[in-house]
């Protein structure tokens, strides 16, 4: 379960990003982060009742470092004001589909599926859509699923066909994606539910096709 502690840290941390402040919370950040890692925890078990394929995670393949990489941005803040939860087959460090928990006061949400694929695995994913676009039809036609997600996030997307696709393709509108990604806000009060992680991990379970289908054409050799 969230403790209130977690989120108020992170709120804090968002109006003091900076190291002197920071190096004065120690206590505070490892409370943060015991809870933090209690609750990927607590996904893990449950998400695995779900998708089978999780069973063999570890805490620290789902957990994000509260560092910020700022070597390429402009934004020079040092540390992450978000907890992020990342749940997949393939851990942090490969190229596979999964379930995404945000937590960020105001600005929570659950997701999955896979965000911005390099250029290969865009290819790999365009070509399983463009053969196999009935499958995705079928998946955002389902009555749970399209009462919770919708359809796929369209951030970024092309506004003309990819390239080697013809304008009237069936698939159009799903090939001029570059992030095959769904997701649903989550209002703070369900953080502290007591039963945030069932609830949350109900909704993620209805990625599971989507995730499939991704992986399967990730998956697939060239």
């Amino acid at each position: 379960m969230l403790a209130k502690e977690s989120l108020q840290f992170l709120e804090d941390l968002r109006k003091n990003n900076n190291r002197d402040w920071f190096q004065g919370q120690k206590k505070r950040y490892e409370s943060y982060k015991e809870n933090y890692h209690a609750l990927v925890s607590d996904f893990i078990k449950v998400m695995s009742t779900y998708d089978a394929s999780l069973e063999s995670l570890n805490v620290k393949d789902c957990t994000f470092r509260i560092n910020r990489d700022i070597r390429f941005s402009k934004d020079k803040s040092p540390y992450k004001t978000h907890m992020g939860i990342w749940l997949s087959t393939g851990q942090k460090n490969t190229n596979l589909a999964g379930y995404y928990i945000h937590i960020e006061k105001g600005q929570s949400f659950i997701a999955g599926g896979k965000w911005q694929p390099e250029n290969v695995d865009l290819k790999k994913i365009r070509k399983e859509i463009a053969f196999f676009h009935d499958e995705l039809d079928a998946i955002f036609t389902d009555g749970k699923f399209a009462s919770v997600f919708g359809g796929f996030d369209r951030d970024n997307a092309l506004k003309t066909m990819p390239k080697g696709y013809e304008k009237d393709h069936p698939a159009i509108e799903y090939l001029k994606l570059k992030s095959f990604t769904v997701t649903k806000t989550i209002d703070d009060k369900l953080l502290f539910d007591k039963d945030f992680v069932q609830k949350s991990a109900a909704d993620l379970a209805l990625i599971k096709p989507l995730n499939y289908f991704l992986n399967r054409a990730l998956t697939t050799e060239e």
